[in-house]
């Protein structure tokens, strides 16, 4: 059935080991973000045979899958949890990221009752204004936290890149160390200093030898580097590939006809006449996954617009006669496939 996702196990193997053996002899763990591909369990086992030991993931549902399949697998929760889910987040979940006191505190009140110390990694916001107690603030915050018990806090952490689009730099990654070492308590001596746009410091010899943790899903599942518009180095890109089915193909003008508003979901588009194209339209639409993150096969095939079920391309300098049925290739950007791993109307395929 289509549209339907065809995933690699080879090719996100070989950039699972690549990278956990550069890590690692650069004396950082990684922890393997399976988020992108909804927690699949697939792509944790992939991990876990290629050197990667640690399986993170944003939700405590995927993380709970993903333990009862390999109860010996070290599970991080990398998105700070709700109250509502601390129970479950503790029985599934060997480290825990938090940026809250009191949720700190709630934490340790259901790990007592389940007889369970799990770890934890206190966020610092360097910037990037996510989740984290803000840097200036970081060292009172996070010493009152050390006097919580039924908890290891292990280390503290930092996202960046995902909201502000702040990069990790020398900077912001030595006031990072600086916090642990003004906190100065013994249990605290890892540093997670963020995901695969941390990699970058780290090809260039240039990440402070204190940051021992990376947490890593894009770079391994994909081999790209959104926030830094890179592809990693020594990693593969043939990892994943959509494929969607066209239902029409006809000559229509390049501009609509008729007066223009928003589009269902809000947007106003710009058309340039280009006279009569020939379009494709596709099975496959914005509840599916983001267009602007398709990069066609064919490089001969322009991807237009889509609306929620519909995506329309442009065929026309296109060598390859297509007709209603053909399927069409595309890579996808990690927020294309996070959106089209998520849609339940894409079938994930692993080869």
């Amino acid at each position: 059935m289509y549209p339907r996702l065809n995933i690699q196990k080879d090719s996100i193997a070989k950039n699972a080991s690549y990278l956990a053996s550069f890590c690692n002899k650069n004396g950082i763990s990684i922890a393997g973000v399976t988020k992108v591909l909804c927690g699949s369990l697939e792509l944790a086992e992939i991990f876990l045979k290629n050197g990667i030991k640690i399986i993170a993931d944003s939700r405590v549902k995927n993380l709970d899958r993903i333990k009862s399949c390999f109860p010996q697998a070290y599970t991080m929760l990398i998105r700070i949890p709700m109250i509502s889910e601390l129970k479950q987040a503790v029985s599934v979940s060997d480290c825990i990221l938090v940026s809250d006191i009191h949720t700190l505190t709630v934490i340790s009140e259901v790990s007592r009752e389940k007889g369970k110390i799990p770890d934890i990694f206190y966020m610092v916001d360097m910037g990037d204004l996510r989740e984290g107690v803000w840097f200036e603030q970081a060292v009172q915050e996070i010493r009152t936290a050390c006097s919580i018990g039924n908890v290891n806090l292990l280390g503290i952490g930092t996202n960046l890149g995902c909201f502000g689009g702040v990069l990790p730099t020398v900077e912001n990654m030595r006031k990072l160390v600086e916090i642990k070492e003004k906190i100065n308590v013994s249990t605290i001596r890892d540093i997670s200093g963020g995901s695969t746009v941390t990699l970058k410091m780290l090809e260039d010899g240039v990440l402070p030898k204190e940051i021992t943790n990376l947490r890593i899903g894009e770079a391994i599942v994909c081999g790209t580097d959104a926030t830094g518009g890179r592809n990693v180095p020594n990693t593969l890109q043939d990892t994943v590939l959509l494929e969607a089915e066209i239902i029409e193909i006809k000559d229509k003008p390049s501009v609509p006809y008729g007066e223009t508003g928003y589009d269902a979901f809000g947007r106003k588009h710009e058309f340039i006449d280009y006279g009569i194209r020939k379009k494709a339209i596709l099975a496959i639409g914005e509840q599916d996954v983001s267009s602007s993150g398709m990069t066609p096969m064919d490089k001969n095939i322009k991807v237009l617009h889509s609306s929620s079920d519909h995506t329309i391309i442009d065929i026309t300098d296109c060598e390859e006669n297509y007709r209603v049925g053909d399927i069409i290739d595309f890579k996808l950007s990690y927020g294309a496939l996070l959106r089209a791993s998520t849609s339940p109307y894409v079938e994930k395929i692993f080869k």
